[in-house]
């Protein structure tokens, strides 16, 4: 399976994004692509709840999913639409969740998953960000099965903040993900310690090719996202690196890999317990 990632800035507006990125996705499957991926908030990014209450929407009324997805039909092509803000009544009441879609080439929304873990931190004293305000936690790990080139690839699901937390894909590789998607806004601040270190070791952990789609650029209120959009092998090495510069990048998943790095190193099937005195 051949896999693109796409790097840019989302802007306010939904439709200016979609503007910048609906001919990227046609110049993606002009290279023969099986998968395109699109980072996290993918067609617009509000400085606070309120301001992204107004321009989300619910499923049905979604311009961008309904786009995206006439999009993926007409190219013949699956896409990772990495999330969206999308609204949903909860005990009757409206709430906000952030949303992975993932689409096959008949523009079907096959698996979407909901962002389990809020960036709640406190980076500094003048850093904190609280999304738990803004968004509903999601309550389920999921798996999306791809068709793709005659052979089934298992797709692990995750959003950003996700990535802090070794279990969740520990569990999707248990059962059976091939490679795990990590759509992101991650912060600059952050991104040029953390991004390319816990990358590489949730693929090393879990033997799973990652797919880390990443935004790039400057914001409203100052934040900088860090890019570096990247593709990881299981053995967890950089197949490519967006850096700051590229709007794209592209490399081949190879599911033999999947099964070499987990025979050399089985570290993903011992369950072990320990005791601490």
């Amino acid at each position: 399976m051949r896999v693109a990632c796409l790097q840019y800035k989302s802007y306010e507006d939904e439709k200016k994004t979609l503007n910048k990125i609906i001919p990227l996705i046609y110049f993606a499957a002009e290279k023969k692509i099986d998968l395109i991926a699109l980072p996290e908030c993918a067609t617009f990014l509000n400085i606070n709840k309120s301001e992204t209450m107004i321009n989300a929407s619910f499923e049905k009324d979604s311009f961008s999913l309904k786009l995206i997805k006439e999009t993926a039909k007409k190219l013949n092509i699956n896409i990772l639409i990495g999330s969206l803000q999308t609204l949903e009544y909860k005990m009757s009441k409206k709430k906000l969740f952030n949303r992975s879609f993932l689409i096959n080439r008949k523009g079907d929304i096959i698996c979407k998953y909901d962002k389990i873990h809020m960036y709640d931190v406190n980076i500094s004293k003048y850093q904190s960000y609280k999304e738990s305000k803004t968004y509903e936690s999601g309550d389920s790990a999921k798996i999306a099965k791809l068709k793709v080139n005659g052979k089934y690839f298992k797709i692990g699901m995750t959003i950003c903040y996700d990535l802090r937390f070794p279990n969740l894909f520990r569990d999707l590789a248990l059962h059976g993900a091939d490679l795990i998607t990590v759509p992101s806004v991650f912060m600059h601040i952050t991104g040029k310690d953390h991004w390319h270190n816990l990358l590489q070791a949730r693929a090393i952990e879990t033997g799973c090719y990652i797919i880390a789609p990443a935004q790039y650029g400057r914001y409203f209120n100052k934040r900088q996202s860090y890019g570096h959009s990247l593709i990881i092998s299981p053995w967890g090495k950089i197949l490519e690196d967006a850096k700051t510069d590229k709007n794209m990048i592209i490399s081949d998943i190879d599911k033999n890999q999947i099964k070499k790095a987990r025979t050399k190193i089985p570290s993903l099937y011992v369950n072990k317990t320990y005791k601490l005195n």
